[in-house]
């Protein structure tokens, strides 16, 4: 499956971004999707992620209450919902998929978007 992440941007403190994955293939459906972020010097960490059907959803303590992650399987995305953004939210942020694992590995995820940049400004 081939992944392209698109909607990042520059906002202020407090604005919202929405983020879209969209994805190649016709076994979408099937996998379980997630989001990561990365700042220079750090190591890749999760964001949030959600099964196949949708019906479950995990995330990072530091986004919970202000990020929500969705899927549209009849559109092959994932979106990412950011509201409240903060400055500590900078950051490249990719999508992945997966075929089973817990949601939160990134060690699930074997495919990776290329990112998107989200720049939030104080």
């Amino acid at each position: 499956v081939q992944l392209q992440a698109s909607g990042g941007g520059l906002v202020q403190a407090g604005g919202s971004l929405r983020l879209s994955c969209a994805a190649s293939g016709r076994t979408f459906s099937s996998y379980i999707m997630g989001w990561f972020r990365q700042t220079p010097g750090k190591e890749r960490e999760f964001v949030a992620g959600i099964i196949w059907s949708g019906g479950h959803t995990y995330y990072a303590d530091s986004v919970k209450g202000r990020f929500t992650i969705s899927r549209d399987n009849a559109k092959n995305t994932v979106y990412l919902q950011m509201n409240s953004l903060k400055p500590e939210d900078t950051a490249v942020y990719y999508c992945a998929a997966g075929e089973y694992g817990e949601l939160w590995d990134k060690e699930t995820y074997h495919y990776w978007g290329q990112g998107t940049v989200v720049t939030v400004s104080s």
